[in-house]
């Protein structure tokens, strides 16, 4: 029986076609789709996730136009990029400021300490140096001068206020005291007379406190604010230099080489600084002496006639005094609020 079904299946036709292919309804079928498939071009844009199998409903279809990729392509003109851009950009800027600042900190630092432990050499212009030491100790006095002079403007603008109620008080009693109405009224009138001086005296005084304190304050100030950068200006110019020197002193290899190019140019920086304001300095000093021996001498000669006339008695004397150095004196009262400062 076995036998007889071997025989009848291997003398059963297969249909070909007329390429040799053996094909089925099926299968043309199926080849029929997929080159509808394959012809329609499916668009990429267009192209369904099916969840289901081949031929499944519809709803398990999800259009993939609807998902869109994100762009890999930005703008330039992105403002977020450009502020990330400009942030970044001032962090570079500060950390090499930060950076410099370091370098030339621990360079300075080392080179101060050098020099105060003698192991280091320093640049020094002992005519300079003379002249600043006397600016120094010149400020000392004068500035003693000027903490005395505003001492006796203070003592002698309290004796005037004094004299003032003096005198108030002897008028006041004279026209009260009959019997003693000429003496009340002699020492009133003198009182009065030693205010009225005492006020014009107190004018040039106060002009004098005034010109010493610019002086002082201001114009040698200004001078010595100018030798402390110079000062420090110095100090950068020897410690650079000490840096140059050691590297010159070592081996000259390709990466030496380098180091010592780059130390030369900020040694070469520093001594352009050095010299600039050490130019600057010596112009100042001539200028400030020049200066203080005009200021001094109309100031000491006002002191002089002021002082000589009112205790001379000589009121004309006094009050030409004042207009011969154009001082002037502020009205009585004037120091006062008026009534809308005081509101």
């Amino acid at each position: 029986m076995t036998d007889s079904l071997l025989s009848k299946a291997a003398t059963m036709e297969i249909p070909i076609n007329s390429n040799g292919d053996s094909r089925s309804a099926e299968d043309d079928s199926l080849e029929q789709d997929l080159q509808q498939v394959m012809v329609s071009g499916p668009n990429l844009n267009e192209t369904s996730i099916v969840s289901g199998g081949y031929g499944g409903a519809a709803e398990g279809i999800i259009p993939t136009s609807s998902i869109k990729a994100p762009s890999m392509h930005h703008s330039n003109s992105n403002p977020s990029l450009m502020s990330e851009e400009a942030t970044r950009g001032v962090a570079v800027e500060k950390f090499d400021t930060v950076k410099k600042w370091s370098i030339n900190t621990y360079k300075c630092t080392k080179q101060m300490f050098s020099e105060r432990f003698g192991r280091g050499t320093k640049t020094v212009d002992m005519e300079l140096e003379a002249q600043i030491d006397v600016l120094r100790e010149t400020k000392l006095k004068y500035e003693r001068i000027l903490r005395l002079a505003r001492e006796l403007t203070n003592h002698f603008y309290n004796m005037v206020q004094t004299q003032q109620a003096l005198g108030d008080t002897f008028a006041d009693l004279s026209q009260k005291s009959p019997e003693l109405q000429d003496e009340f009224g002699y020492n009133a009138e003198t009182q009065r007379l030693l205010c009225k001086n005492g006020e014009t005296l107190l004018g040039a005084i106060n002009f004098f406190v005034s010109s010493i304190n610019t002086l002082v304050n201001k114009t040698m100030e200004d001078t010595l604010m100018t030798i402390k950068t110079y000062e420090n200006a110095r100090l950068e110019f020897d410690a650079y230099r000490s840096d140059l020197e050691e590297l010159s002193a070592g081996p000259r290899d390709a990466a030496t080489m380098m180091r010592i190019e780059m130390a030369q140019q900020q040694y070469q920086i520093q001594k352009d600084k050095y010299e600039r304001l050490h130019s600057d300095v010596t112009i100042k000093l001539k200028f400030l002496e020049e200066n203080k021996v005009k200021v001094m001498h109309k100031q000491l000669l006002l002191f002089h006639n002021a002082i000589s006339a009112y205790f001379a008695g000589n009121q004309q004397q006094l009050e030409q005094t004042l207009r011969q150095f154009n001082v002037k004196l502020k009205p009585p009262g004037s120091d006062k609020p008026s009534w809308l400062e005081e509101q």
